[in-house]
């Protein structure tokens, strides 16, 4: 249990004033004296403004300003404008300073920075608003023009991360899923991997605490055995590196364990078979020009002395970086201990580079020590932010989906027909493809030769492919193309090209239409329209103007609907009135249509939300005895009693329940953290939860009846589905069941897994 803070006033102002010189040795290099002046001052205002606040722990408001400034110094080497930056991060939202006050103090470029890191005021907004992805949304606005922004934004939420424990469990369980689900990949997006790293383990430790103690035990139980073979794999390449005069640091860095527990879930193996969970790092000093040449000198001597793994673990990223700068020379080979270890090469500037990121790019940037075609990968990456935010009309929730888009690191390298690369997305298509080279060549596309072979423009593309884009005047983009592409710039030309495309059919269906009523004396007006468009059952204003463009409506007909409506009342909604009804009616079909199986989806459970919610209960206790407040098990990850669980709110009497580390929780957590509801499980009750469990083992006489007895006869547990397959003597076997709890279904999985030749069995989800 967490110790109780308590207020010492005097040793408080000694504390605060420690952290500060702390502070000013950090960035002492860094500064002159003028800008040591401005940190002070910035530093005296934010003292003054958050001089009777405290935080959640109880501690002074301002050791987070100071803490904040520390990181940005130390850990993202970033100085002045940072640091001043850091240390007025909330004083604009936490007190009675103004953006205004700032810019007079401060000037502007500090106020535009602070601007960014405040978040909207609540009440700008309802509660079908997600106000974490319009805030997301700001952050990167500012950030499109000052990277500072969202480095600082990191900085800050590490602190808050660092500091979590005195939060109540909701908070955590909020906080923890928005940085793992948006924080975490923006970290790795600019190359930031040890704050990205401690980022996923603090999140990972609220969200799933289970697995995350689970490893961090046998990392530690294993430490002793771990340190010992890192140093007798070392030994014997140190001794060939000093006999040819090859000066490089050797060290053994850990996996994260967050890093572990995916690998683990990736490749579905236990603990014991993660065979990278440490690599092996040499460091050298080198000259640019010879960094590449020092990468395979070292890969020779160690290649020489352990035997390789096979070829493609060889992993270059000298040539050709990862997009956020990442460069290194990777291989994997096997110790004497007969354990396989991955090795990563790279130059003193590749190291402080990959573990500061964008920060340190700037640095080498500036002292022109950074190979050319690194200095554009990097801009790459700001330059997509730019084009996503060109798209004004796109809401928040859809740009933050296109942003987690664009943060992935996964690439692919095709080749047009002359041999010229481009750089796309994992999963990007033909289509994709076409609307990098051009956006006409991208609303003609009809489908592409690859590697000489036709294919459809929704094809997906492969490291190494050449690409022949095939066109047609004639081709037109759908609605269906987005469903094609993942990249935004094919997404904005699909979009710009269908609403000229709308355009155009909006204009010509009310020239045919207004012709059609002149020709017949009878007004082009609001209400005659509505009573046509009524007639034809289209209620989409862009498909009705289409359908008359297409002259599927001919002028007899229009004159008959006019005739059988003259004793009909007709609504004088102007056009503007009538477009929006109708929208507005679309969107209500949409929301009963959904299912909850879809709330999920976050854009369809923002449909869901009642628009005035109530006051959400203290504590919600699932069981089946509540007759208010209905709920639903979530079906992604269907929790069980003994599960942790959050809960959602969908209406003011209906509640869906995941587990706190399933996936699509933390997105929803991370969106719409205002509809958290906690909840627990009645511990008494015993309802049947639909559950399973997959097995895997070498198949023998029997094997069937043993396990279906354990479940049937020694558990008195119902079957719903039995699923086993065997081939060549191994056999693979997948079980649906009703069960009470966590500790039933573990009992069952101990049980089975004691039945002689079971190799692995698991929980499914």
């Amino acid at each position: 249990m967490a110790s109780v803070y308590i207020p010492n006033p005097e040793l408080e102002r000694k504390t605060i004033l420690q952290k500060y010189k702390e502070l000013l040795l950090s960035v002492y290099d860094k500064t002159t004296v003028e800008q040591r002046k401005i940190i002070h001052k910035a530093f005296a205002l934010a003292a003054n403004a958050h001089r009777d606040m405290r935080r959640k722990s109880g501690e002074p408001y301002i050791y987070h300003p100071l803490a904040v400034a520390k990181i940005v110094v130390q850990e993202i080497n970033l100085a002045t404008t940072s640091v001043v930056c850091s240390l007025l991060h909330d004083v604009v939202e936490d007190t009675e300073y103004t953006l205004e006050d700032i810019q007079d103090m401060f000037g502007e470029k500090v106020a535009k920075i602070i601007d960014g890191l405040t978040k909207i005021d609540e009440l700008a907004f309802n509660n079908d608003v997600s106000l974490q992805a319009e805030n997301f949304k700001k952050i990167f606005l500012t950030m499109s023009e000052d990277i500072r922004v969202i480095l600082i934004k990191l900085a800050d939420r590490l602190h808050n991360m660092r500091t979590l424990s005195s939060m109540p469990p909701e908070k955590q369980w909020k906080i923890s899923s928005e940085t793992s689900y948006f924080y975490v990949p923006i970290a790795h997006r600019l190359g930031l991997y040890s704050i990205k790293s401690e980022l996923e383990d603090y999140a990972m430790q609220y969200t799933d605490p289970s697995s995350y103690h689970l490893i961090f035990n046998k990392l530690k139980s294993t430490q002793t055995i771990r340190e010992t073979m890192i140093k007798d794999f070392i030994e014997p390449i140190k001794k060939r590196l000093k006999e040819e005069n090859i000066v490089a640091e050797a060290s053994g860095r850990t996996k994260s364990i967050a890093s572990i527990f995916q690998k683990m879930k990736r490749q579905n193996v236990n603990f014991e078979d993660v065979y990278d969970i440490f690599a092996v790092r040499f460091v050298f000093d080198a000259e640019p020009e010879n960094e590449i040449k020092s990468c395979w000198d070292i890969y020779r001597i160690v290649t020489n002395i352990y035997p390789h793994n096979k070829p493609d673990r060889v992993r270059d990223f000298l040539s050709m970086p990862k997009s956020n700068g990442y460069q290194a020379l990777h291989t994997t080979v096997m110790s004497n201990s007969g354990k396989w270890i991955e090795v990563q090469i790279r130059s003193r500037r590749m190291d402080e580079i990959a573990e500061r990121g964008f920060a340190a790019h700037y640095k080498y940037k500036e002292a022109d020590k950074t190979p050319k075609e690194y200095d554009n990968r990097v801009e790459e990456w700001l330059l997509k932010i730019r084009n996503i935010l060109k798209g004004n009309d796109i809401n928040a929730i859809d740009f933050l989906n296109e942003i987690k888009l664009n943060l992935d690191l996964k690439e692919v390298y095709v080749f047009t027909p002359k041999g010229d690369m481009r750089v796309l997305n994992a999963g990007a298509s033909v289509l994709d493809f076409a609307y990098s080279l051009h956006s006409n060549l991208g609303n003609k596309c009809l489908g592409g030769k690859v590697n000489s072979n036709i294919v459809p423009r929704n094809h997906k593309l492969k490291n190494g492919d050449q690409v022949e884009i095939i066109t047609s005047k004639n081709q037109k983009p759908t609605i269906e193309w987005f469903n094609y592409v993942i990249t935004s710039k094919a997404k904005e030309n699909i979009k710009e090209a269908i609403k000229n495309e709308q355009k155009k059919y909006t204009e010509d269906g009310m020239r045919i239409l207004k012709s059609y009523l002149q020709e017949l004396n009878l007004e082009f007006s609001n209400a005659n329209i509505k009573v046509i468009q009524t007639a034809t059952e289209i209620k989409s204003p862009i498909e009705f103007w289409s359908f008359i463009a297409e002259k599927k409506l001919s002028k007899h007909a229009v004159a008959q609907i006019i005739a059988n409506s003259n004793n009909t009342k007709i609504p004088t909604k102007n056009a503007a009135e009538i477009i929006a009804d109708e929208k507005k009616n679309q969107e209500e079909l949409e929301k009963f249509q959904q299912t909850i199986s879809e709330t999920t989806d976050a854009s369809s459970l923002n449909k869901l939300i009642d628009k005035q919610l109530e006051e959400r209960p203290e504590i919600f206790t699932i069981d089946d005895t509540s007759e208010k407040i209905k709920y639903h098990v979530a079906p992604c990850c269907n929790p069980i009693p003994g599960d942790q669980v959050v809960g959602f709110k969908l209406s003011n009497d209906e509640i869906i329940v995941h587990k706190t580390e399933c996936s699509k929780a933390i997105e929803q957590m991370s969106k719409f953290g205002n509809r958290i509801i906690k909840a627990k499980w009645r511990k008494e009750q015993e309802i049947a939860f639909f559950s399973g469990i997959k097995m895997e083992g070498f198949d023998k006489k029997g094997m069937i009846k043993e396990i279906v007895d354990i479940i049937s006869s020694q558990m008195n547990l119902n079957i719903r589905s039995i699923n086993i397959a065997t081939k060549n003597n191994v056999f693979k076997g997948e079980v649906m069941l009703y069960i009470e709890n966590v500790k039933a279904l573990n009992d069952l999985i101990k049980k089975i897994s004691a039945i002689e030749n079971i190799e692995k069995i698991e929980r499914i989800g």
